[in-house]
């Protein structure tokens, strides 16, 4: 692999000669495949090596194809890089007891948020946001899919947070980076690479994080991560975050076995996690945990504005009764109306999110629970995806691989002659898929059109996770 000659000083020079050549070979290897299931989804028994710092997290022996597995269109498990599962441990170690609210900063396509929601204390809210708005929109298809209520999706700039005062218990902050950690998997990334934008990319990092230091709660938790290998966007921001913005770095408390790299800086003892794919099975990544100081400003939100409150109060009264029987745990969600949707989301968690919505660009929150189609309600897909769905409120169809794979190109599904008209949940292995609407003589695909799969090639032999 060509690699630029500015790079491969600095990390002969980082790694030591030595080293340094086992890395080049490893530039050479074939990417690893790994998974995390969603337990709320999956029960199936796992298969493969287990990712040593990611309980839910798993290596496959090889690459099945994710475009046809039904499975993965319904959030029954995340594609996601080995190393970067490294959140897990962090969250599972330093966040337990009470639920916290926590905000993915930057979050497209949604692995860290997927993994965030699930290892933070059960009833924990996550914020997940992301600034490129195409980007927000797979972000929100991803954590729609995931199934968990305790979501809000934004589409924001870090300063925008800075309305709602200081409100997180923990922020991740994946920092855009130069992506020296993905060269194996990007010809691209290592084609864009540059002296100059590894300065560029440090400097928005620490803007970034700046931006949104204020929203941290005194004692809370900052995570921040970069997939790229270079001290300038790695050591050097945490060490400046220590000393401009008085946080603690706390251990990240690798074990031994793991092989995981600590901290490069000479005459420093930052205790940070460097993964290389010569040392971890996985690609590039590095990521640290730091606290804020107790005796940290608090910074108070903006003033609400007291109409939107009461336009809030109305709708809360004109959601159809019958919504409530479509979910389980009813009684701890507030349930509104927005136009002709309807969505519900946790109570204990319903003042945020007013004065999120107040202040930011939301894509979405919660369940969206049905639209109004003439006089009819539709229920809606996030609602089949939601992990509060009440099965027994639909009949349901099992389809089989050919059958799900049509309907996930929503295409025509014949049901069986004795399922009764309406609405009905279609399932690929007992997991919800989404709905579809029998008419008798046919039914109607609900799967959204802007998800299904494009592809025109269908493999002979299908390989599913």
């Amino acid at each position: 692999m060509w690699l630029p000659e500015d790079f491969t000083e600095y990390m002969r020079q980082m790694l030591g000669a030595e080293e340094y050549a086992r890395f080049v070979a490893s530039l050479e290897e074939q990417s690893p495949v790994s998974i995390r299931y969603n337990s709320l989804k999956w029960m199936k028994e796992r298969r493969g090596e287990c990712v040593p710092w990611c309980r839910p997290g798993f290596y496959l022996e090889s690459r099945p194809t994710f475009t046809f597995d039904p499975v993965f269109h319904a959030g029954g498990y995340y594609v996601q890089e080995a190393s970067s599962m490294y959140l897990d441990f962090l969250l599972r170690k330093y966040v337990c007891g009470r639920p916290v609210v926590a905000l993915d900063l930057c979050a497209a396509p949604g692995g860290k948020s997927t993994l965030a929601i699930d290892a933070l204390p059960e009833g924990s809210l996550l914020v997940a946001n992301e600034v490129v708005r195409q980007r927000a929109n797979v972000l929100a298809e991803n954590m729609t899919k995931w199934g968990n209520p305790h979501v809000i999706v934004t589409h924001n700039h870090a300063a925008d947070f800075q309305a709602l005062g200081t409100v997180f218990d923990v922020i991740v902050c994946d920092a855009p980076c130069s992506g020296e950690g993905m060269f194996r998997k990007d010809e691209q990334a290592v084609k864009e690479w540059s002296v100059s934008n590894v300065d560029i990319c440090c400097r928005r990092q620490r803007e970034i994080v700046g931006d949104i230091w204020q929203c941290l709660k005194p004692g809370g938790l900052l995570v921040y991560s970069t997939c790229t290998f270079n001290m300038k966007e790695d050591e050097e921001n945490v060490l400046w975050i220590a000393e401009e913005l008085g946080a603690e770095i706390l251990p990240c408390c690798a074990e031994k076995d793991w092989n995981i790299a600590g901290c490069f800086m000479a005459g420093r003892d930052m205790d940070v996690c460097h993964f290389f794919p010569h040392r971890n099975v996985g690609e590039g990544f590095f990521i640290s945990i730091l606290r804020k100081p107790e005796d940290a400003e608090v910074f108070l939100p903006q003033k609400k504005s007291g109409k939107r409150k009461e336009r809030k109060k109305q709708q809360l009264q004109s959601v159809p009764k019958e919504l409530k029987e479509w979910v389980k745990g009813a009684y701890s969600l507030n349930f509104m109306s927005e136009g002709d949707k309807f969505t519900a989301f946790p109570a204990c968690h319903s003042v945020l999110l007013d004065a999120i919505r107040d202040s930011l660009t939301v894509l979405y929150y919660g369940v969206t629970l049905a639209s109004v189609k003439g006089k009819t309600l539709q229920p809606s897909h996030s609602l089949a995806m939601s992990t509060l769905l009440n099965r027994d409120a639909f009949p349901s169809v099992e389809l089989t691989l050919e059958q799900a794979i049509a309907y996930l190109r929503t295409e025509a599904v014949v049901l069986p002659a004795d399922i009764e008209h309406g609405f009905v949940i279609v399932t690929y292995h007992d997991i919800p898929l989404g709905f579809v609407k029998n008419l008798g003589s046919r039914a109607n695909n609900l799967y959204p059109q802007e998800w299904r799969i494009r592809s025109g090639y269908l493999p002979e032999n299908i390989v599913c996770v």
